[in-house]
């Protein structure tokens, strides 16, 4: 069996496909860390702004207890073709009561199950990104992409 070859990028192109991955792809993987064991689940961003990501969550999920005592994580986010995007970044509850209220309004599935932006089940993390790397699929090599 012969070895997949990779599709040739431009690497002036990697700024724009990873940001049509983010837009494409709407349930991303988050990664944690749980002590010692990683932990890896599928989230639906509630907002993002270009590489910044927004995940809604509850306080009595398991990750709530992760991300506290290791705010580290990672998305990953695998396009149709296989291509990836890596999203390393620190998670930090969003306070800001008018950018919450901004999500809120704009998210009916969490206005349905949730009832109130003052629900105090609510958890809104803001992932900033600190390395962002895309990956053409069988290239087996990953593509730094400028944060700015």
């Amino acid at each position: 069996m012969s070895k997949p070859a990779p599709k040739a990028i431009d690497p002036s192109q990697i700024p724009e496909l990873s940001r049509a991955i983010v837009s494409k792809v709407k349930f991303p993987v988050l990664a944690t860390v749980d002590g010692d064991q990683p932990r890896v689940r599928p989230v639906s961003p509630v907002r993002t702004e270009g590489f910044t990501v927004y995940v809604a969550n509850l306080k009595s999920y398991h990750k709530t207890q992760e991300i506290a005592q290791n705010a580290k994580v990672e998305l990953c986010y695998i396009d149709e073709d296989h291509n990836q995007l890596r999203i390393t970044g620190v998670a930090e509850i969003v306070k800001d009561r008018s950018l919450l209220e901004d999500i809120w309004k704009s998210n009916k599935l969490l206005q349905h199950y949730l009832g109130s932006v003052d629900n105090p089940e609510l958890v809104v993390y803001k992932i900033d990104p600190h390395r962002v790397r895309f990956m053409v699929e069988w290239a087996l090599h990953y593509h730094e992409v400028p944060l700015g």
